[in-house]
């Protein structure tokens, strides 16, 4: 067995560099230094605008949404969710800054909208180029939906509150519906980034292509 941390990624890039059609995606310094990120093998050696370029081409219709009233902790790790299942759009509601640090580095690929507040989402997802995207609350309410039986939207904007009060009263009046995730154990709610990729992923099981190679699989 052998010993020692796996290498990570790739070293320089060996023998002439590409040229010619489609060199146009390498990084000069990537290729020079060798390309250490946590991306998929298609993308070594591209430049993180070649990156976003290339994924803008297959995302899929659904967005998420965070409040951040109290700089949530949890927002950083939604974010590489939404980039690992591939969401339009991640959407900041409340106040601009938050903690990037959950993300690891996944923010430069995905695009990360900001919003003042539920009203100013709302109103932006209505105007979206192919009609309104309708905004599905994730939260244990009364009356919620159940992810495990509901028929997902394709098109939709799955928005999460903060970590223990969940919605906001604001979120909740603008939301079309809300839904909630199964649980069978003593707490009352799963921390909400863990709820963002249970949410995501149930849009992936019923709407995302899998027939492809484009799902990375490791």
């Amino acid at each position: 067995m052998p010993h020692g941390r796996a290498e990570v990624g790739v070293g320089p890039w060996a023998g002439p560099w590409p040229t010619g059609p489609g060199s146009e995606v390498y990084d000069e310094q990537l290729l020079a230094e060798g390309d250490r990120r946590n991306v998929v093998d298609r993308y070594r050696y591209w430049s993180v605008e070649a990156i976003r370029a290339d994924l803008d081409t297959r995302r899929h219709d659904f967005h998420v949404a965070i409040e951040n009233w109290q700089h949530d902790f949890n927002i950083g790790t939604i974010v590489r969710s939404a980039n690992a299942f591939l969401a339009r759009e991640v959407h900041i509601v409340g106040n601009r800054r938050w903690n990037r640090r959950g993300a690891m580095v996944t923010d430069r690929y995905q695009h990360v909208r900001h919003h003042p507040s539920v009203e100013d989402l709302a109103d932006h997802l209505a105007g979206l180029e192919g009609g309104p995207v309708p905004l599905l609350g994730v939260d244990n309410l009364p009356g919620s939906l159940h992810l495990e039986t509901m028929e997902m939207p394709r098109r939709v904007c799955f928005l999460f509150g903060q970590e223990g009060p969940g919605l906001s009263e604001e979120a909740r009046a603008r939301c079309d519906a809300t839904f909630s995730i199964a649980q069978f154990g003593s707490t009352r709610s799963i921390n909400a980034s863990a709820a963002a990729a249970i949410a995501m992923h149930g849009w992936v099981r019923q709407h995302a292509d899998l027939s492809g190679d484009t799902a990375w699989r490791g």
